[in-house]
C-alpha cells in the first residue's frame, strides 16, 4: 500500500508555522494592515453594548423618543462600520495570499525537478500531488482566516473582559471562571488533534496515489478484469480516511462542547446575579444590559477557538508535509561544491558546428591537448549501490572499467537484472556513482554542472515517456532549433507517421502518450534523443517495441547518426547489437567480456547463449 516516508520528529505547531515566514514576508504589510483593521472592527462591535447602556439608563429611562432614535442611529452606523471594515480586510488579503500559494507551489515544483531520481523512487506520486494541492490550499486558508482571527479574537476577548470588569468586577469574575478548564481543554486538544490531522493528510496522499495509478493503469485493470479488487482497495483506503475524519470530528466536538457550554453557564450565572443586584438597587439596568451584551458579543470569539485551533493544527501538519519535500537535498551541481567548468571546457570535445559549437581551430587545439586514450566515454573502477540499500549488501555494479572511444558505438549486453539500465543511468547522473568515476573526453562528469553534462549527453529509455503536449514539443525537448531539426530527427527514428496525424506534428499526444502505439511512442522518444545532435548518446534498448521492418529502417538511419556520435546502447537482440562497433557483456554487476559480436560468439558461452534466444536459466536479479 502506498505510504509516505516516515515523518520527522514532531515539533510545536508555532515553530512549524514560523517556517512560512519567508513566503509571508513580502506581503506582511497588507496582512498586518488587515489584522489591525479586523481588530478595529471587533472593537467597534464592543462599543455597541456601551451605546445600549446609554440608551437604557438615559433616553429609555427618561422616556425620550428622540434620544432612542439617536441611539438607534448610532447602532446602525457602528454596525455598518464594522461590516465595511471586515469586508475591506477580506479584500486586502485575497490577492497577496493567492500569490503566496502560487509562489509556494512554484517553488515545490521547481524543487521536485531538482531532486534526485532516488527520491522519486521512494515517494508515491500521490503524496507529492497532495502536498502541491490540498496542503497548499489548507495553508492559504490558514493565512487568510485562522492566523488573523486568533490574534483578533484574542484581542477582542481581552478588551471585552476589561470592559466587563470595569462595569462590574464581581460579574466579571463570574464570567472568567471557565477560563482555566477551557485553557486545559485547548492544550489537550492540540496534542491529540495534531496526530489525527497528520494521519488524515497522509491518507489523502495514499488515496490520491491509488486514483492516479488506477487512471493511468486503466487498460490493465480492464484487461484483467481487476476493477472489483481495485474498487475494494479504494474502499478500504476511503474507509480509513473516513475513520480518521470521524475521529477528528469527535475531538472537535469535545472541545466545542467544553468551550460553548462553560461560558454559557457563566453568562447564565452572571445574569441571575446581575438581576438580583438590579433588584436591590446596587446595579443599574443599563449596566446589566451592557454587561450581558458584551458577554454575548464575546461568544463568537470564544466559540471559534476550537475550529481556529483545528485549522491551525491542520495548517501546521500541511507545513510539515510541505517542508519534508523542500528539505530533501537536491542534486548537487558539482561534486565537492565547486565547479571546474572553465578548465573542463578546454579539454572537452567541442560541439559540432551545426549546433553552434567551437571553431575548427579550437577543436584542433582541444584534440592536441587530450591524449587519445582519455577521449570518449570512460568508466574507471565504477561501483554503484542504491542509496536505500543495506550497507552490507553487494553493489549492483562492481569495479566497472570500460572505454568507448570517440565516434565508437558500444553495445551493452546482459541478462535481465544484470545492471544494464543502472549503468546507463550513471552517465547523465540520474544516479551518482558510489566509487570510481566516469569521464567524457577526460572530464569527470561529477565535476561538471548537470546542465552542461546533459546538454552533451542524450538518453532514450526502454520505457518511453511522453507528455501531454504536441508531438513536436515532445521531440524538441531533446534540443534542436526548429522545423529542420524536428524533421531530421523524425526521419532518423522512422517517425514520419507524425506528419499523418490529424494536426501533424502539432497533434496533442495525450497523457503518457497512450493515444499512440508502443512502437510509435518509442520512435518519438528516439527522435527526442537524436534531435539535439548530442556528443554522447545513451540508448536503453530503444527498438524493443518495433516490428522487424520498422526496426530495419530505424537501424539503417541510426547507423548514419552513430557514425559521428559516441554511443552506449543497451541491446537484447542481435539486430541491435550489430549497430555497435563493439560489445560489452555485463554479468553479475561486472564487465566479463569485451569484443566484437563475432568474437564474443566464439569466446563467451554466456554471450552466445544470450544471443541464441534459447530459454535462459534462472538469473540472479540484482535490482
Amino acid at each position: 500500500m502506498p505510504t509516505t516516508p516516515s515523518p520527522p520528529e514532531s515539533r510545536s505547531a508555532v515553530r512549524t508555522l514560523l517556517r512560512l515566514w519567508p513566503y509571508v514576508r513580502p506581503v506582511r504589510a497588507r496582512l498586518f494592515t488587515a489584522a489591525l483593521i479586523a481588530i478595529l472592527a471587533s472593537c467597534i462591535g464592543l462599543v455597541i453594548p456601551l451605546v445600549l447602556k446609554w440608551m437604557v439608563d438615559g433616553p429609555i429611562a427618561d422616556r425620550d423618543p428622540a434620544g432612542v432614535w439617536l441611539g438607534a442611529l448610532y447602532l446602525l452606523l457602528l454596525g455598518l462600520a464594522e461590516a465595511l471594515l471586515f469586508g475591506f480586510r477580506r479584500w486586502l488579503v485575497a490577492r497577496p495570499l493567492s500569490h503566496v500559494e502560487a509562489e509556494m507551489r512554484a517553488d515545490l515544483y521547481r524543487h521536485l525537478q531538482r531532486l534526485p531520481v532516488a527520491f522519486h523512487d521512494r515517494w508515491p506520486s500521490g503524496q507529492l500531488l497532495s502536498r502541491a494541492t490540498t496542503d497548499l490550499m489548507l495553508l492559504r486558508m490558514f493565512l487568510a482566516f485562522p492566523l488573523t482571527f486568533l490574534l483578533v479574537n484574542g484581542v477582542t476577548i481581552l478588551v471585552g473582559v476589561i470592559i466587563m470588569l470595569v462595569q462590574d468586577w464581581t460579574l466579571g469574575l463570574v464570567i472568567l471562571v471557565p477560563a482555566v478548564p477551557v485553557l486545559i481543554t485547548c492544550v489537550v486538544f492540540e496534542k491529540r488533534y495534531s496526530g489525527a490531522a497528520r494521519r488524515a493528510q497522509d491518507q489523502v496522499g495514499d488515496l490520491t496515489t491509488v486514483v492516479e495509478e488506477s487512471v493511468l493503469g486503466i487498460r490493465i485493470i480492464k484487461g484483467f478484469g481487476r476493477h472489483r479488487s481495485q474498487a475494494q482497495a479504494f474502499r478500504e483506503l476511503s474507509g480509513r480516511l473516513r475513520g480518521t475524519e470521524l475521529h477528528k470530528a469527535r475531538l472537535l466536538a469535545t472541545i466545542l462542547g467544553v468551550i460553548v457550554t462553560l461560558p454559557e453557564l457563566a453568562i447564565g450565572a452572571a445574569l441571575v446575579l446581575g438581576a438580583v443586584q438590579v433588584a436591590d438597587g446596587s446595579l443599574s439596568a443599563g449596566t446589566l444590559v451592557a454587561f450581558l451584551s458584551t458577554a454575548l458579543a464575546l461568544r463568537w470569539p470564544v466559540d471559534s477557538i476550537g475550529f481556529l485551533l483545528a485549522m491551525s493544527q491542520e495548517a501546521a501538519t500541511a507545513t510539515e508535509r510541505y517542508f519534508e519535500v523542500m528539505d530533501a537535498a537536491p542534486e548537487s551541481g558539482v561534486r565537492g561544491g565547486t565547479s571546474r567548468g572553465p578548465a573542463l571546457r578546454g579539454a572537452a570535445a567541442p560541439t559540432r558546428a551545426a549546433h553552434g559549437g567551437t571553431s575548427q581551430a579550437h577543436q584542433a587545439l582541444g584534440e592536441a591537448r587530450m591524449p587519445a586514450v582519455a577521449s570518449g566515454l570512460r568508466f574507471e573502477n565504477v561501483s554503484f549501490r542504491y542509496p536505500d540499500a543495506p550497507s552490507d549488501s553487494l553493489p549492483v555494479l562492481h569495479r566497472i572499467d570500460l572505454h568507448i572511444r570517440p565516434g565508437e558505438s558500444l553495445a551493452l549486453v546482459g541478462a535481465t537484472g544484470s545492471g544494464k539500465t543502472t549503468l546507463t543511468a550513471l552517465v547523465p547522473r540520474l544516479h551518482e556513482v558510489t566509487e570510481g568515476r566516469i569521464t567524457l573526453n577526460g572530464a569527470d562528469i561529477a565535476e561538471m554542472s548537470r546542465e552542461e553534462l546533459r546538454s552533451r549527453v542524450a538518453v532514450a529509455f526502454e520505457e518511453p515517456t511522453l507528455f501531454s503536449a504536441s508531438v513536436g514539443e515532445n521531440v524538441l525537448m531533446g534540443g534542436g532549433t526548429g522545423e529542420e531539426d524536428l524533421g531530421r530527427a523524425l526521419a532518423v527514428a522512422q517517425a514520419d507517421f507524425a506528419h499523418a496525424l490529424p494536426q501533424g506534428v502539432d497533434t496533442q499526444v495525450g497523457e503518457q502518450g497512450l493515444s499512440l502505439s508502443g512502437g510509435q511512442r518509442q520512435r518519438l522518444a528516439l527522435a527526442r534523443a537524436v534531435v539535439g545532435r548530442p556528443d554522447f548518446l545513451v540508448l536503453d534498448d530503444p527498438l524493443s517495441a518495433l516490428d522487424v521492418h520498422t526496426e530495419a529502417a530505424v537501424e539503417a538511419a541510426l547507423r548514419r547518426v552513430l557514425a559521428d556520435t559516441t554511443a552506449l546502447i543497451v541491446a537484447h537482440r542481435p539486430s541491435t547489437v550489430l549497430l555497435a562497433d563493439r560489445v560489452a557483456l555485463l554479468s553479475g554487476g561486472r564487465i566479463t567480456a569485451v569484443g566484437t559480436h563475432h568474437e564474443l560468439l566464439r569466446t563467451s558461452p554466456e554471450y552466445a547463449h544470450l544471443m541464441s534466444g534459447a530459454p535462459a536459466g534462472e538469473q540472479e536479479d540484482q535490482r
